[in-house]
């Protein structure tokens, strides 16, 4: 009983519009077997159910969201269509109103579609080994450690680690990319991804609740259910062009003498362009994203997007890959740049700090050895022996401080941003050069934002002055903030904001020191491929997949969709507005002014619907 009374609330503008349809043709037939005045009783009948209907609507906005809203002309219409017996213009105004609610329904569940699609294919089930066993249960009891089989086809329903030697994993609902992408043992895989090729096993290193896929299904969930400004501007909307059209009215009524132009007037002014054409814009801007694997929380965000004049980028993990790689090695005396990098590798591979395991995946597991007497100073640099030598892996004080003489070693010739000294038997063998590189694919951010219209685009970084302007320098960004603290950053966004000519502040990160000021911009952009964390968590969209270019799609959709909304919304509006002029003088009676308000709600809808398309 409950799923069809959710049924009924669901689909409740359709019935209503089929109920007018149904009305409009009884009353016809009865005209013409010469029933008039019983067709007539038909329309006042379904006029004034539709008209109750809409005052409910009406009641509802006055008493919860205190204003009247964009249905309040419409009543006006139907209750004048009522009390002048035009029940047929009444009946058409009752089918434009709920017909264009229904065609709204419609239209903004195909705009939700590939939102609606992620949260759809959840999975509820895994298939957890034991042992010579295979049980399934539900996903919300995998545990950390628990091996979980994923057969041909079915959606990975955890974050964990590949068992199996090599899988084909399918990541198009989550990426865009069309082509499957092929993970050997040891790799991270993430739920909401597919298995395009033979069956696999993933060990699963966090609960399913704390699971990218389920990160990213609060997210959508989020996106689903928040209302644009620009849709609330369709309440404000009504309290100037209400009295404008009673006023259009009344003048048309005073020169004619005639109280039905006065009603054509009204029904021609039905603002359903509005109510219409800028949620379906801004909700096909959620989908389009979506696409690009974008997720946005709300189609105010991407209005927000739309207007943006401002774009400040976090650098460490947002603009380079996070990771710090071996660039250069340069070496003091004899000793090969090959041997010099695998002596550090090895006495640092007992290190948990990041620069460490860098030097790791330079060399490979296989050219490790193991140290033996390792003392490390957490920060500054290890020590130990690998096999005969003595080897010291740090800073220029660390070294000195194991009786290296480091002065006059040479600081290396490369634009590296960290730099790692290595002593081998008493003597300094060499410079290790490490850097975070850029992401392939920001070469060429700055300029599609400026092509979009972003008229500022700035680097906010915990850097070194040298080190962000390097960066800068390199991406064609030339305002630039460095040695920024949480603290700094929020006030480097504060101040962007005060400023009416930087306004709206879209601000883009990664990490955790980056929330503070993903929440306080007018819109935060995590970069979220990782799964579930603080910064995805406050900010208004993320980004799904490793790209940062995705900003840039993000800001396009924005901007069209908000494009599209206002030329559908000032061409409705317009056409109205032409339409009340023949109204006013005596050439659009009311139930062909009903006819040709409702094509204008066609056109609209048709219109909006652009910004799905790319």
């Amino acid at each position: 009983m409950m799923v069809v009374r959710r049924r009924i609330i669901e689909h409740r503008a359709t019935i209503l519009a089929v109920v007018a349809v149904v009305a409009i043709a009884i009353g016809a037939v009865l005209h013409l077997i010469g029933e008039g005045e019983a067709g007539r009783q038909v329309w006042r009948a379904a006029v004034a159910l539709l008209a109750l209907e809409l005052c409910y609507e009406v009641l509802r906005s006055l008493f919860v969201d205190h204003s009247l809203g964009v249905d309040t002309i419409a009543l006006v219409a139907m209750v004048g269509a009522l009390a002048l017996d035009e029940a047929l213009a009444g009946v058409v105004v009752g089918l434009m109103f709920t017909g264009g609610a229904a065609l709204e329904s419609a239209a903004t569940h195909r705009a939700r579609r590939e939102l609606t699609q992620l949260v759809a294919r959840a999975p509820n089930l895994a298939r957890v080994r034991s042992c010579d066993t295979i049980r399934e249960v539900p996903v919300s009891e995998v545990v950390p450690g628990d091996v979980v089989v994923v057969r041909t086809g079915e959606v990975i329903p955890v974050d964990g680690i590949l068992v199996t030697s090599e899988a084909t994993v399918d990541t198009s609902a989550l990426t865009g990319e069309p082509l499957p992408v092929t993970v050997t043992r040891g790799d991270a895989v993430l739920s909401g991804t597919a298995n395009a090729g033979d069956l696999f096993d993933v060990r699963t290193d966090r609960p399913a609740v704390d699971s990218a896929y389920a990160a990213l299904v609060r997210l959508v969930e989020q996106a689903q259910g928040q209302r644009a400004p620009f849709v609330r501007m369709a309440d404000r909307y009504a309290g100037f062009f209400l009295p404008f059209t009673l006023v259009i009215a009344g003048i048309a009524w005073a020169m004619s003498a005639d109280p039905v132009r006065a009603l054509a007037v009204v029904v021609v002014a039905t603002p359903c362009p509005l109510i219409l054409a800028a949620p379906i814009a801004l909700v096909s801007g959620l989908s389009r994203a979506a696409r690009r694997g974008v997720i946005v929380k709300g189609a105010g965000t991407i209005e927000t997007l739309g207007e943006a004049r401002t774009v400040l980028f976090d650098k460490t993990g947002t603009l380079t890959v996070g990771t710090p790689d071996v660039r250069e090695v340069v070496t003091v005396g004899d000793r090969s740049p090959d041997e010099v990098l695998r002596l550090a590798a090895s006495g640092d591979r007992m290190s948990a700090h990041v620069l460490g395991a860098a030097l790791v995946r330079a060399v490979g597991e296989d050219g490790i050895e193991v140290a033996t007497d390792v003392r490390e100073d957490p920060g500054q640099g290890i020590a130990g022996r690998v096999g005969p030598h003595a080897v010291a892996v740090g800073s220029r004080a660390f070294l000195r401080g194991e009786g290296y003489d480091p002065d006059g070693v040479p600081r290396g010739r490369g634009s590296g941003e960290s730099q790692i000294l290595v002593g081998v038997d008493g003597d300094v063998a060499g410079v290790i050069v490490l850097a975070d590189e850029l992401r392939p694919d920001a070469g060429d951010l700055v300029g599609r934002l400026r092509a979009e219209g972003v008229e500022h685009v700035v680097l906010v970084s915990g850097d070194r002055r040298s080190v962000a302007e390097r960066t800068a320098h390199a991406l064609g960004i030339d305002e630039v903030y460095s040695e920024q603290t949480p603290e700094d950053k929020l006030d480097v966004v504060r101040r962007m904001r005060d400023d009416p000519l930087r306004r709206p502040v879209v601000m883009v990160g990664d990490g955790v020191n980056d929330a503070p000021a993903l929440a306080l911009a007018d819109a935060g952009i995590a970069m979220g491929a990782g799964g579930a964390t603080v910064s995805s968590e406050t900010a208004d969209a993320v980004i799904t997949v490793d790209r940062i270019d995705r900003v840039v799609d993000a800001v396009h959709a924005g901007r069209r969709s908000l494009r599209i909304a206002r030329q559908s919304v000032l061409a409705g509006m317009g056409l109205s507005i032409v339409a009340m002029g023949f109204a006013a003088v005596g050439l659009l009676p009311p139930v062909a002014g009903a006819l040709l308000q409702e094509g204008i709600d066609l056109a609209v809808i048709l219109n909006a619907l652009r910004a799905l398309r790319s």
